[in-house]
């Protein structure tokens, strides 16, 4: 389900090993804990599929037996995005 506020990104921006412009990725990065909240209350259908598909992109996030989970990456941005918010 995309989210129609959120800017559009070129689906060939996404494919893994490309760099996403960085207002996407900064916007992406603000938004890891909640997008981890939802992962944590079994609400992925409220992150979007474009969402999923920038933080798969960027090794942020990564399917495993059909369900979504934080790359050891992800754990380590969402550790410090939430150590900058305290």
């Amino acid at each position: 389900m995309p989210n129609s506020h959120l800017p559009p990104v070129d689906p060939p921006a996404i494919r893994p090993g490309r760099k996403l412009p960085s207002s996407r990725a900064e916007m992406l990065r603000a938004m890891l804990p909640h997008t981890l909240e939802c992962l944590k209350s079994r609400r992925a259908n409220l992150i979007g599929d474009d969402l999923i598909a920038d933080y798969v992109a960027l090794d942020w996030l990564e399917w495993a037996g059909g369900g979504l989970r934080l790359t050891e990456t992800g754990r380590n941005l969402c550790n410090m995005v939430n150590r900058r918010a305290t």
